[in-house]
């Protein structure tokens, strides 16, 4: 069953409801246009939907199996949603592993949801709360001035760095931070997760696996989890986990020194410049901290003599501000390796991002891709 209600009482009651009917519910996004809406229920087929004037059934369902609880779509940044079929018993393995990394107090704490809720970050503290007997707030979508007038001590809140950045962390008990690379300097009650729609919410809590979570890193440095948290299967039956269970996330990481789990980058975004590997996240933290830099992205475009070149995609802080792109070749060479440096600068009003601050890489890569070569490239590495 589709739920196209904004978050809040009636959308938590709508899910209650459906489980207790033994249905599953998607999630959907409330800012789609009714054409992306037709085109949402043609992909994923759900049997009814409940909005604001009531249910109705739709015509072409596909019925879900027992004891599946949630559809989730994708971002669908880079093509076509796919819906991801969690279990109730996925999404209890989630909210009891995460709740006791959180020591979540069900009798004193409570969880506020302020993301969009057809995204799983968002949608994982609501479920979370059922789940575990813990108070919840639900809001329609962030607001700055209402998250912060929800906030108090022992207040939990899912938020994404873009979001974090308005409301800062300070006024919450935890705040549990996902959806992109998270920034540096980042205080001891800010705890960042990765995962990903597939594990039903984070299961990797600041580089520790989650009680019940295995992580592998292979040869090629692509991660791979096995956990209760998995997927079925997407909406149309196929199966991304292998024989053995593990789920190939198409991510690339490493372990540190200290045994925690650091996450460079898709596979498909690394950069190969000279030869040389470069992740577009730690070079846009480091050309973060220019005082010119409001909004940075990172992105390879193809050259004939380096096969790709690092290109910076840059919103400027101010609107008589320009960052220099040697200024931002020192500091990256400063920090970071010479070849990292970016050999390239794009300025534009804003950078192409999903709604829970995520960069639309592809669109990036466009954007570095349409920009005119400089004298800067000729530079040495």
């Amino acid at each position: 069953m589709a739920v196209d209600l904004p978050g809040g009482s009636a959308f938590v009651e709508a899910l209650r409801r459906a489980w207790d009917e033994g249905d599953a519910v998607m999630p959907v996004d409330q800012r789609l246009s009714a054409p992306g809406r037709r085109a949402l229920f043609a992909s994923l087929a759900p049997g009814a939907v409940v909005g604001p004037d009531g249910r109705r059934n739709l015509s072409g369902g596909l019925a879900v199996q027992e004891g599946d609880a949630l559809v989730v779509p994708t971002s669908g940044s880079t093509g076509e949603p796919k819906g991801v079929v969690l279990t109730h018993t996925a999404v209890r393995a989630s909210a009891m592993a995460t709740s006791r990394r959180l020591g979540v107090d069900a009798h004193r704490d409570r969880w506020l949801a302020c993301l969009p809720l057809n995204h799983v970050g968002g949608l994982s503290v609501v479920t979370r709360a059922l789940l575990t007997g813990t108070a919840l707030e639900v809001h329609p979508g962030f607001d700055t001035e209402r998250v912060l007038a929800a906030a108090g001590p022992q207040v939990l809140v899912s938020l994404v760095p873009t979001a974090l950045a308005r409301t800062g962390a300070a006024a919450f008990r935890t705040v549990v931070l996902g959806g992109s690379a998270p920034p540096g300097g980042l205080p001891a009650n800010v705890v960042t997760t990765y995962g990903m729609t597939e594990t039903g919410s984070g299961v990797v809590y600041d580089g520790r696996p989650l009680d019940g979570v295995e992580v592998q890193v292979a040869l090629d440095g692509e991660i791979s989890l096995r956990c209760p948290m998995l997927l079925r299967c997407y909406r149309d039956g196929s199966v991304p986990t292998g024989p053995d269970g593990w789920l190939r996330t198409g991510d690339s990481g490493h372990f540190g020194a200290d045994g925690r789990l650091h996450v460079d980058g898709r596979l498909s975004e690394m950069i190969i410049t000279g030869g040389e590997n470069v992740w577009p996240a730690p070079v846009e933290a480091v050309l973060q901290l220019h005082p010119g830099v409001a909004d940075v992205g990172v992105a390879g475009r193809p050259d004939p003599e380096w096969g790709e070149v690092v290109v910076a995609v840059v919103v400027p802080s101010g609107p008589c501000v320009t960052p220099e792109l040697g200024e931002l070749r020192s500091l990256v060479r400063d920090q970071l390796a010479g070849y990292c440096a970016p050999r390239d600068l794009v300025l534009v009003d804003a950078l192409p991002r999903t709604a829970i601050g995520k960069l639309r890489r592809a669109e990036l890569a466009r954007m570095a891709a349409l920009s005119c070569p400089r004298a800067g490239e000729g530079l040495g590495a």
